[in-house]
């Protein structure tokens, strides 16, 4: 019988600490998923967004077609070459025959300058107006915008890294480090590119500039 107590009075303590650890177990529980930063970022945007109606070029832009037929619209760098060298979406509907005396030859390949606009798809510009060079009025170019204070100071280090990660965005066409920010070119955005990186890296801190204007 004492040998019986003795147990029971040994056993005791222990119930009680299996007991306490049993209630506190749920207070500490939480959902991994909540506390992942995956979780609560933004989806990476994977296309150039279209256009709901019709776009322009910000300023001229360069139209060469190199004797294929399928001329495109270089919205970033030009190689200065002769003829020159550039890439850029598709221009649908362009006819050079009306461009005739506003744009240059060499063998197959015929380029010119144009201000632009049309609709876009997404990948292609179909041409709605064009006006070349010669014509076009340099004050109807939009001004910069002011840019917004960037939300958080970067290193250096960080900044690179942000260039890195948004200089190929669908669209891309480079991504400049300055004044604190990352300034990104793109072919065009509806403002989700931007949404995106505001959220993704903090308001500010990156500048996405629509290649294409909504007109």
């Amino acid at each position: 019988m004492r040998t019986t107590m003795l147990a029971l009075l040994l056993a005791a303590p222990l119930l009680a600490l299996v007991a306490c650890g049993s209630d506190e177990a749920p207070a500490t529980a939480a959902d991994p998923a909540a506390t992942t930063p995956a979780a609560a970022a933004a989806p990476r945007p994977d296309a150039v967004p279209a256009a709901d109606g019709r776009v322009r070029t910000r300023d001229l832009a360069t139209v060469l077609d190199t004797g294929d037929g399928r001329p495109r619209l270089c919205l970033g760098p030009v190689l200065e070459s002769w003829p020159p060298q550039c890439d850029g979406p598709a221009l649908l509907g362009w006819d050079w025959r009306a461009m005739q005396g506003v744009h240059e030859r060499s063998g197959k390949v015929r380029w010119g300058m144009f201000a632009v606009s049309g609709t876009w798809d997404g990948t292609a510009l179909t041409v709605v107006d064009a006006v070349p060079a010669v014509l076009y009025d340099a004050a109807a170019a939009d001004p910069e915008p002011p840019l917004p204070a960037p939300a958080r100071d970067l290193s250096e280090k960080e900044l690179a890294a942000v260039q890195a990660d948004v200089q190929d965005l669908p669209g891309a066409q480079g991504a400049y480090v300055g004044d604190g920010r990352v300034s990104v070119d793109v072919t065009y955005d509806d403002g989700s590119l931007q949404a995106w990186a505001d959220e993704t890296h903090g308001a500010g801190v990156v500048v996405v500039r629509s290649l294409l204007a909504d007109a």
